[in-house]
């Protein structure tokens, strides 16, 4: 059985709900779950991303020693994945990441359709930092903001198509990717929309792809390298309410 942990790195519970994945879960797959108590209530640019760090680095530590085997970070901003994997052994894995490099392999250029132009420059960001940029084509938005994504989810998905649509075809996109875990279950109605239009073109829906990348490479015995991820000399850190490490 491979135990995925799940951390929605915000502090608003009403977010995620893992009954929205259980589709995704097997009699060798299992999931479990943590939010936040200390962070922004969602993630929406660089500011709201590093508020959202040391909590998340407490959930990595904590979901490790109960005994999860791969961890997930439910946003695309992927915060804290870097020093996440540096204070557990077990895979980290970043929707943002695991999508651009899927998207990379599917195929020439990729766009990332997301919800506020405040968001851009963070993928953008992200993009160059994966070495995936020179196939990003654009990066849209629908310009709703994360905290409402669940009362106008009708609206979400029509204005999502058309992004999608217009980065196929202003923009040159071969592949499309969900900029926003929230985002979760609009894939199959935006490639229809998109077949419709006469565009045969995959649309990555970040969280069901990490989760099926997170099982592979738990299933591989695999695990990021401490010689990249080195755990952190053992100090005394003041202020944060992380468990000790090192």
């Amino acid at each position: 059985m491979t135990a995925i942990h799940l951390i929605t790195p915000v502090t608003t519970t009403a977010l995620r709900n893992l009954d929205e994945i259980a589709h995704l879960s097997s009699q060798s797959l299992s999931f479990t779950h943590s939010f936040l108590d200390r962070g922004p209530p969602s993630i929406e640019c660089e500011f709201d991303e590093a508020l959202a760090v040391p909590d998340t680095i407490r959930r990595a530590i904590e979901a490790e020693r109960g005994g999860a085997d791969a961890i997930i970070i439910d946003c695309m901003g992927d915060p804290g994945l870097k020093p996440a994997r540096e204070v557990v052994r077990i895979p980290v894995l970043g929707p943002a990441e695991t999508s651009m490099h899927l998207a990379a392999m599917l195929g020439q250029k990729f766009s990332i359709v997301t919800v506020l132009n405040s968001v851009k420059p963070m993928l953008a960001n992200l993009a160059r930092l994966y070495g995936v940029h020179e196939k990003l084509a654009s990066i849209p938005v629908v310009d709703i903001p994360v905290l409402e994504l669940g009362e106008r989810f009708e609206e979400v998905k029509r204005s999502l198509a058309q992004a999608a649509q217009q980065a196929v075809e202003r923009d040159g996109a071969d592949v499309i990717v969900l900029g926003c875990t929230g985002f979760l279950g609009c894939a199959a109605a935006m490639e229809e929309h998109l077949l419709a239009a006469g565009h045969d073109v995959p649309v990555i829906d970040p969280i069901p792809a990490t989760v099926c990348v997170a099982e592979a490479i738990t299933k591989c015995g695999l695990r990021h390298s401490k010689r990249t991820y080195a755990a952190p000399r053992a100090k005394d850190v003041v202020g944060f309410d992380i468990p000790s490490i090192g």
